[in-house]
Protein backbone atom coordinates (compact mmCIF):
# COMPACT_ATOMS: atom_id res chain seq x y z
CA UNK A 1 0.00 0.00 0.00
CA UNK A 2 1.15 3.19 -1.05
CA UNK A 3 0.70 6.74 0.58
CA UNK A 4 -1.94 7.95 -2.52
CA UNK A 5 -4.21 5.50 -0.68
CA UNK A 6 -4.22 7.44 2.18
CA UNK A 7 -4.05 10.43 0.91
CA UNK A 8 -6.89 9.33 -1.36
CA UNK A 9 -8.90 8.16 1.63
CA UNK A 10 -8.41 10.83 3.94
CA UNK A 11 -9.05 13.60 1.06
CA UNK A 12 -12.63 11.76 0.12
CA UNK A 13 -13.49 11.57 3.59
CA UNK A 14 -12.35 15.57 4.04
CA UNK A 15 -14.91 16.18 0.82
CA UNK A 16 -17.61 14.20 2.79
CA UNK A 17 -17.66 16.07 5.71
CA UNK A 18 -17.85 19.26 3.51
CA UNK A 19 -20.92 18.22 0.82
CA UNK A 20 -22.18 21.04 0.47
CA UNK A 21 -19.05 23.53 -0.74
CA UNK A 22 -16.32 23.12 -2.63
CA UNK A 23 -12.98 22.20 -0.84
CA UNK A 24 -9.41 23.61 -2.08
CA UNK A 25 -6.48 21.08 -2.50
CA UNK A 26 -4.90 23.47 -0.14
CA UNK A 27 -7.21 23.42 2.75
CA UNK A 28 -7.25 19.40 2.01
CA UNK A 29 -3.34 19.43 1.69
CA UNK A 30 -3.60 21.49 5.06
CA UNK A 31 -5.72 18.97 6.37
CA UNK A 32 -3.27 15.58 4.80
CA UNK A 33 -0.28 17.75 6.26
CA UNK A 34 1.23 17.41 2.81
CA UNK A 35 2.06 19.61 0.06
CA UNK A 36 -0.45 20.82 -2.36
CA UNK A 37 1.21 19.34 -5.11
CA UNK A 38 0.88 15.55 -3.66
CA UNK A 39 -2.93 16.27 -2.94
CA UNK A 40 -3.92 17.41 -6.57
CA UNK A 41 -1.40 14.90 -8.07
CA UNK A 42 -4.49 12.35 -5.99
CA UNK A 43 -7.44 14.78 -6.61
CA UNK A 44 -6.70 14.35 -10.23
CA UNK A 45 -6.65 11.04 -10.37
CA UNK A 46 -9.89 10.81 -8.05
CA UNK A 47 -11.23 13.39 -10.72
CA UNK A 48 -10.52 11.19 -13.29
CA UNK A 49 -12.56 8.29 -12.07
CA UNK A 50 -15.55 10.36 -11.39
CA UNK A 51 -15.08 10.33 -7.54
CA UNK A 52 -14.95 13.70 -7.17
CA UNK A 53 -15.83 16.97 -9.01
CA UNK A 54 -13.88 20.29 -9.64
CA UNK A 55 -14.45 23.98 -10.35
CA UNK A 56 -11.79 26.15 -11.28
CA UNK A 57 -11.44 29.97 -10.78
CA UNK A 58 -12.49 31.87 -7.48
CA UNK A 59 -14.54 29.71 -5.40
CA UNK A 60 -13.87 26.56 -7.04
CA UNK A 61 -12.29 23.07 -5.89
CA UNK A 62 -13.22 20.00 -5.21
CA UNK A 63 -16.79 18.49 -4.51
CA UNK A 64 -17.22 14.58 -3.51
CA UNK A 65 -19.82 13.68 -6.56
CA UNK A 66 -20.97 10.09 -5.40
CA UNK A 67 -23.09 8.80 -2.12
CA UNK A 68 -20.68 8.05 0.07
CA UNK A 69 -22.00 4.49 0.32
CA UNK A 70 -21.40 3.95 -3.07
CA UNK A 71 -17.47 4.00 -2.98
CA UNK A 72 -15.46 0.98 -0.57
CA UNK A 73 -11.84 1.21 0.64
CA UNK A 74 -11.25 -1.57 -2.19
CA UNK A 75 -12.39 0.84 -4.91
CA UNK A 76 -9.47 3.39 -3.99
CA UNK A 77 -6.85 0.49 -3.23
CA UNK A 78 -7.19 -0.54 -6.60
CA UNK A 79 -7.40 3.16 -8.15
CA UNK A 80 -3.60 3.90 -6.25
CA UNK A 81 -1.85 0.60 -5.38
CA UNK A 82 -3.48 -2.31 -6.94
CA UNK A 83 -0.49 -4.82 -7.33
CA UNK A 84 1.40 -2.82 -4.14
CA UNK A 85 1.40 -5.83 -1.68
CA UNK A 86 3.99 -8.00 -4.93
CA UNK A 87 7.29 -8.42 -3.86
CA UNK A 88 9.69 -6.73 -5.33
CA UNK A 89 12.35 -9.51 -5.93
CA UNK A 90 15.98 -9.29 -7.21
CA UNK A 91 16.75 -10.81 -10.39
CA UNK A 92 18.06 -14.69 -8.74
CA UNK A 93 20.31 -17.27 -10.05
CA UNK A 94 17.89 -19.52 -12.37
CA UNK A 95 20.46 -22.14 -12.17
CA UNK A 96 19.49 -22.70 -8.57
CA UNK A 97 16.24 -24.03 -7.36
CA UNK A 98 15.31 -21.20 -5.16
CA UNK A 99 16.64 -18.73 -7.18
CA UNK A 100 14.04 -19.70 -10.12
CA UNK A 101 11.31 -19.96 -8.28
CA UNK A 102 11.30 -17.78 -5.25
CA UNK A 103 9.86 -14.75 -7.38
CA UNK A 104 6.35 -17.35 -8.89
CA UNK A 105 6.20 -18.46 -5.52
CA UNK A 106 6.26 -15.51 -3.85
CA UNK A 107 4.13 -14.08 -6.28
CA UNK A 108 1.50 -16.66 -5.73
CA UNK A 109 1.29 -15.90 -2.12
CA UNK A 110 0.77 -12.44 -2.11
CA UNK A 111 -1.84 -12.50 -4.63
CA UNK A 112 -4.01 -14.25 -2.42
CA UNK A 113 -3.24 -11.91 0.60
CA UNK A 114 -4.28 -8.91 -1.73
CA UNK A 115 -7.45 -10.76 -2.55
CA UNK A 116 -7.93 -11.31 1.09
CA UNK A 117 -7.40 -7.39 1.86
CA UNK A 118 -9.89 -6.51 -1.06
CA UNK A 119 -12.69 -8.55 1.19
CA UNK A 120 -11.98 -7.15 4.07
CA UNK A 121 -11.61 -3.79 2.44
CA UNK A 122 -14.94 -3.58 0.47
CA UNK A 123 -16.65 -3.59 4.14
CA UNK A 124 -15.56 -0.30 4.99
CA UNK A 125 -17.03 2.54 2.31
CA UNK A 126 -15.88 6.10 3.10
CA UNK A 127 -19.45 6.74 4.96
CA UNK A 128 -18.26 4.21 7.27
CA UNK A 129 -14.70 6.19 7.56
CA UNK A 130 -16.51 9.32 8.20
CA UNK A 131 -18.82 7.55 11.21
CA UNK A 132 -15.66 6.03 12.48
CA UNK A 133 -14.13 9.68 11.82
CA UNK A 134 -17.13 11.76 13.70
CA UNK A 135 -16.87 9.17 16.80
CA UNK A 136 -13.22 9.44 17.41
CA UNK A 137 -14.08 13.34 17.21
CA UNK A 138 -17.12 12.79 19.68
CA UNK A 139 -14.90 10.53 22.16
CA UNK A 140 -12.95 13.31 23.06
CA UNK A 141 -10.03 12.08 21.09
CA UNK A 142 -7.63 15.02 19.21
Amino acid sequence: MNSDFTLAVHSLTYLALQPDRMSTSDCISESAGVHPVRIRKVLSLLKKHGFIKSKEGTGGGFIFTLELSEVNLWDIYMLTSEGALQPRCPDSNEQCIVGANMKRVLFTIFLGAEEHLGEYLKNYTIKEVVDLVNQEQNSGCD
